[in-house]
């Protein structure tokens, strides 16, 4: 596999580069080529996403190369073992089994993950009946997956109604606890605990804090009032939670792909079951896309392409994603730790070297404010950054429509001027003026921006980067660079730490040496 995988490589390596310009000159099918569709729903109810990667460099001979280098990765039978559940995350010993959350999976799996949702969809509905008393405020305290899911979809579910006010709180800096705390009326708080092990640091620490607010404000059961949402259950119990109040997952669910679990109770208890039903049923459209396309026509993989020739041929080392939609603010957060924490590694699934740079950098914003901003650097800066573009065709707000048509317009403008490029002056001449052009860029578009799209919009952003780790030999499920860190601050709360000067010195001078 190795030299074929190579082969492919050198393939891809040799073939020439045309200006994004030329590429569009002559061709005109090269839209319809490099553009796909995902939908669901039928007839006047039919919506999906459209997904056009026509600015890039891909070429016929370019997919072609990379589809040699997927046959030489065995990404078929690596596809093959994610939805099988096999044991895919091989240095942990683990399957990844979030898509059996969206109904693709073992047998067995998908009917545990649904019995886990009625079991959630339970007890959200006694929320709302009023069983556990009059529940206005719910505290989230979670970290990393456990929270920037939940975050990412109640900031973009729930702008116009919500059931539950929420507050999402992953930092252990106890300024951000405290904010929640200012905004909440204990006696009709709920506190969600999210950790996967329920022995988190920061989570358990900030959950401690929880139930010690809610007891010198007057609960007298503060663990009366929290849910756990956990892979460790007993965990839970241990910790004081009452089993009726404990909702697991599945141990094969990874942190970053958990939201489609109990992790996602916030979600269904803040939107509504019905919302966070429409978000698996999105997420599922896409399952089955990864699932049954092959090649070129594969838009997750497709993606992937694009990424790995930006990323080892032309040495990009971030990529950008820009929302035109401000519901949408916190998805470029969400794909950071998606994308880096997936694919930011450094050997392969052997343990080998890995032979070329992973995954890129992954930043971005929210348009039309990165305009004026970040997009100075896009256009004329000396680094050749891939955009990606997400706008929604229908608007989220009542206002003028001007306001939408403008966001639109701005979106799809910059998207050209990436390509096009061109120099301002009078005279066409002024260096300052001109803009070099040839900056590649991709645009998803969506028919709009409800619950199903933003759960195909996350699921086809981590088939991506599975397909990603799949061209580049890696494991995209472990994550033991978060690890090293912890066990140095756990040393020096152990007072057992030897450390570098510079660190000494940095611990004396806060009065932790």
């Amino acid at each position: 596999m190795g030299d074929s995988r190579t082969a492919a490589w050198e393939r891809i390596k040799a073939l020439p580069q045309a200006m994004l310009t030329d590429l569009f000159a002559g061709d005109d099918s090269r839209v319809e080529r490099l553009s796909g569709r995902i939908g669901w729903g039928e007839g006047e109810d039919a919506a999906g996403i459209r997904f056009d990667w026509s600015k890039t460099h891909l070429t016929d001979d370019l997919l072609g190369g990379f589809e040699a280098l997927a046959e030489a990765s065995d990404f078929a039978g690596k596809r093959a073992a994610l939805f099988a559940g096999e044991t895919i995350n091989v240095t942990e010993g683990r399957a990844a089994e979030h898509t059996a959350q969206r109904g693709f999976g073992t047998e067995a799996s998908v009917e545990e993950a649904q019995a886990l949702h009625a079991r959630m969809q339970m007890l959200v509905e006694a929320i709302r009946e009023r069983a556990l008393g009059d529940v206005e405020h719910l505290i989230h305290i979670g970290i990393g997956g456990s929270a920037l899911g939940p975050a990412l979809a109640i900031d973009a579910l729930t702008r116009d109604l919500a059931y539950v006010d929420c507050h999402v709180v992953s930092n252990i800096d106890g300024v951000a606890l405290e904010q929640a705390f200012d905004a909440c009326n204990p006696a009709t708080t709920l506190v969600a605990v999210a950790s996967k092990t329920f022995t988190t640091v920061e989570t358990m620490t900030n959950a401690e804090s929880a139930m010690r607010w809610l007891r010198e404000n007057g609960v007298d059961d503060p663990h009366g009032r929290v849910v756990a949402l956990t892979a460790n259950p007993e965990g839970a119990v241990e910790w004081g939670v009452d089993e009726t109040r404990v909702l697991p997952f599945m141990e094969s669910v990874g942190g970053r792909y958990s939201l489609w679990s109990s992790i996602g109770f916030p979600v269904a208890l803040a939107a509504g079951w019905d919302e966070f039903a429409a978000m698996l049923d999105g997420a599922a459209a896409v399952d089955a896309h990864f699932a049954n396309t092959d090649g070129r026509d594969n838009l997750p993989l497709r993606a992937a392409f694009a990424d790995q020739y930006y990323a080892r041929v032309r040495g990009c080392q971030t990529r950008a994603v820009f929302a035109y939609d401000e519901r949408l603010a916190l998805f470029p957060s969400y794909l950071q730790q998606l994308e880096m924490e997936s694919n930011g590694k450094r050997v392969t699934s052997e343990g080998e070297p890995v032979d070329g740079p992973t995954a890129p950098i992954t930043w971005g914003g929210v348009g039309t404010d990165a305009q004026h901003a970040v997009f100075q650097l896009l256009h004329q800066g000396t680094h050749m950054v891939p955009v990606d573009f997400l706008a929604s065709i229908a608007p989220g707000d009542a206002l003028d429509p001007a306001h939408h048509a403008i966001l639109l317009t701005n979106c799809f403008a910059q998207g050209a001027a990436l390509m096009a490029g061109g120099n301002m002056s009078a005279d066409g001449k002024d260096p300052a003026r001109e803009f070099p052009g040839d900056r590649p860029s991709a645009t998803i578009l969506c028919d709009d921006m409800d619950a199903a799209t933003l759960g195909a919009l996350i699921a086809f952003h981590e088939h991506r980067t599975f397909a990603n780790a799949v061209l580049m030999g890696i494991n995209p499920f472990d994550q033991f660079g978060v690890e090293l860190g912890k066990k140095m601050a756990k040393d020096i709360e152990g007072g057992a730490a030897d450390f570098d000067a510079s660190t000494r010195a940095l611990l004396e001078a806060s009065g932790l040496g």
